[in-house]
Order: structure tokens, then sequence, then C-alpha cells
């Protein structure tokens, strides 16, 4: 580990490192950067963090953040550019946040690998995922962002997850009844700090010289 930045393990399709990268990136912390692969997750990860997954950020003095939404909350206490902790919505960022994790993610990994679980259809498991998504197109009606008319945690650590339930099948999504939904997410698709943190790495290996994320 470079002995200048804190580092973080990272997989760039899971949604809960693209959620860690942008808080990084909206923080404007540079971290050293090493992408891993799922099928051989590297011994040094393993070691600070046995559960296996990632994102994994290894601080300074050692100490591990091994939750996403922890790590986008540690970045932005660090450096908080843009606002978007906004003390008089986050209360409510986290109640979302907390909804998309717990109730969201487990109709959208059903209805994404609706073929490991046959207790109901592809399509019953979207309808349920779209109880959150309602949600969210109320909030979009009344604001440009999900809670008011800047960017918060709450529009970052909710997006990578619309992304990737809209990804399951895209003319799917974009037949649904949520204009300001898919306006919002391909705001966000084109955004430059979510183009930045899509930004494709070769897997690390021990020896590669540091990668500094942003570079």
């Amino acid at each position: 580990m470079n002995a200048s930045l804190p580092c973080l393990y990272s997989f760039r399709r899971c949604p809960y490192a693209m959620r860690a990268r942008l808080g990084l990136l909206f923080a404007e912390l540079p971290v050293e950067l090493r992408e891993i692969t799922l099928k051989n997750k590297p011994e040094q990860m393993l070691a600070i963090s046995p559960k296996g997954t990632v994102p994994v950020l290894q601080l300074l003095d050692g100490s591990v953040i091994e939750e996403s939404a922890e790590i986008m909350m540690w970045a932005l206490t660090q450096n908080d550019p843009q606002g978007l902790l906004n003390e008089s919505v986050l209360s409510h960022a986290n109640a979302l946040i907390t909804q998309n994790d717990n109730e969201f993610k487990q109709w959208l990994d059903r209805y994404k690998y609706a073929d490991r679980h046959l207790e109901m259809t592809q399509t019953e498991y979207r309808q349920e995922g779209e109880v959150f998504l309602q949600k969210l197109e109320v909030l979009l009606t009344q604001n440009t962002y999900l809670l008011g008319n800047s960017v918060t945690v709450a529009d970052i650590g909710i997006m990578p997850f619309v992304r990737q339930f809209a990804h399951v099948d895209r003319e799917v999504f974009y037949s649904l009844p949520y204009p300001k939904l898919q306006l919002w997410l391909q705001h966000w698709l084109e955004h430059p700090l979510f183009v930045q943190a899509m930004t494709k790495f070769q897997p690390w290996q021990e020896g590669d010289a540091v990668v500094v994320f942003p570079a």
C-alpha cells in the first residue's frame, strides 16, 4: 500500500463500489485504487476484510472501512465542497439509502437473477422493485435531485442500484411510467464524475505500479 494514500479495493461493475468511488470523487480525495476480480480476490484484501466483498477502504492508520455507505460518509466528512451532506436533509437521505440497501436491493437481485429465484416470476420481482422506484419518481417530480435542487448523498448512494435495475432490461425500464426517474438516471449516466468513476483499470497484482484514483 502507498504509505501516503488510503487504499481502495474496488470492482468496477459493483454498485456498492460505484457509490464508494463517487463519494471519493465528490470529496476530491485521492486513493490508491486496486481493481479486483471477484473470482481471484487478492490475499491482501482478504487479510484486512475476510468477508471478501467490495468496496474495502484501508486508511493510513491501518483501520478498515468495509461498507460502501460508510466509505461515502467518511470521504464526504473529510471534504464536502458541493454540500452533499446537507444537514437539513441528511436524515432523509440516510433513510432512503437504508431502504435502498435493505428492501430495494433484494428485489433487484431477484429481478436480475430470476432464474435462481423461482418462487416468483421476473415480472413480479420487477413490480416489487418498482415500489421503491415509484417513491423516487414522486421525489423527482418535486425537485431536480432526490432531496432538492442540488446533489445529496442520497443521489450518489442510490443511483448505481437504479442503473443496475434499468440494465436488467433497458427496453422495459424506459417503457415504465417514471419519466422523472428516467431523466435523472440519464443525467447521472452522463455526469462527468460518474463517467470518471467508471474508468476501466486492469486487475491489480502485487508489484504493479500504484494507480491513483482519481488520477
